[in-house]
């Protein structure tokens, strides 16, 4: 074999050679390219996923917000009818409680409130409807000694309690209220007043009113006090009788001491009203006497004078004429005279 064949085997190996390394070595590009493929597929799926899943995640919470209004606007709705109902329902109790204070049946509410109030006592211990000085009591606690004790309930200006209610009340106003719910509250005193009788009840009465009015109340327990009533809200009324009732088993006295006792209270509530009388009816009927004696007297003073004037123009008249009369005679005496004295001079 000459040199240049073997130069041309060498070659051809060599061709062979760098032929099998760069086949080689694209093959290992393609794998590389193949998993650099795979790779980036991997990845563009999972961002595909994520993307639907931020989508899904998004529209999820786009439904809940949706939702979520729906829910507040459907609850706004909700609440705004509950509150036109409620304004109903505040406005009928109001025409309600109005009707109640304002009609013939007035203190029906109260009753009710007092008879739930009760229901905690022994039964045989309350008597409804009890009859005192020919008038009828709600309620009486029947005492030990077989003493009853009223107890009335008085509903009070259902009106003026809620216009004094009312937050931004003028001052001025607040008070002019309240001293119109004082005054019936001191009406509705002398009426519970009424109930004491010293043979069949204890010496005081009481008198249940609304808390709103008891809160106001600044004179009218003195007025109570002096009428033997005791003023109290519907809130401490179960309260005040128990305490009452048990002052009177720890304090009682004797049944002759007892009636002694409400007996001068009968007869200072009677002078009481007595001096009332004196005050009212005679006072007016003395100034009205003494008014009628000084306008007789103006009257007769003028009839006197009015006598007097025309007794006096009478005399004067006379007087006239007398002195007329007079004159004449003594001219004709005088004329005799004077003709019989000339011829003597």
């Amino acid at each position: 074999m000459s040199g240049f064949e073997l130069l041309f085997a060498l070659l051809l190996v060599l061709i062979i050679c760098g032929t099998a390394g760069v086949w080689a070595l694209v093959a290992s590009l393609g794998r590389r390219a193949e998993v650099h493929a795979r790779d980036l597929a991997e990845v563009r799926a999972h961002l595909q996923a994520g993307g639907r899943s931020q989508d899904s995640q998004v529209s999820e919470i786009r439904d809940r917000l949706t939702q979520t209004q729906s829910a507040f606007e459907s609850f706004r709705a909700a609440l705004h009818a509950r509150q036109q109902v409620d304004d109903e329902a505040r406005q009928s109790l109001r025409r309600l409680e109005a009707i109640i204070a304002g009609s013939s049946t007035r203190g029906a509410a109260g009753e009710n409130i007092l008879e739930e109030a009760f229901q905690h006592l022994p039964p045989d211990m309350i008597q409804r409807n009890a009859w005192v000085n020919g008038k009828v009591v709600e309620f009486a606690v029947r005492l030990p000694g077989g003493k009853l004790l009223p107890v009335d309930s008085k509903w009070t200006s259902s009106q003026a309690l809620e216009q004094l209610s009312a937050p931004d009340l003028d001052p001025a106003r607040r008070q002019q209220l309240a001293a119109q719910i004082e005054k019936e509250v001191e009406k509705r005193v002398r009426e519970v007043s009424q109930y004491i009788d010293p043979a069949t009840t204890s010496p005081f009465a009481l008198a249940a009113v609304p808390d709103a009015a008891y809160a106001i109340c600044r004179s009218a327990f003195g007025e109570a006090h002096k009428r033997h009533v005791l003023i109290v809200g519907y809130s401490m009324s179960l309260p005040y009788l128990l305490a009452l009732y048990q002052l009177h088993l720890q304090f009682a006295r004797t049944v002759d001491m007892d009636n002694l006792q409400a007996s001068l209270m009968e007869i200072d509530r009677q002078l009481e009203a007595l001096d009332g009388v004196f005050e009212n009816r005679l006072q007016r009927a003395t100034v009205m006497l003494q008014n009628a004696y000084g306008e007789g007297k103006q009257v007769a003073a003028r009839i006197r004078a009015a006598t007097q004037s025309i007794q006096a123009a009478e005399r004067l008249d006379s007087g006239l004429v007398q002195s007329g009369s007079e004159e004449t005679p003594h001219l004709l005496l005088v004329e005799p005279d004077a003709a019989v004295a000339s011829p003597q001079g």
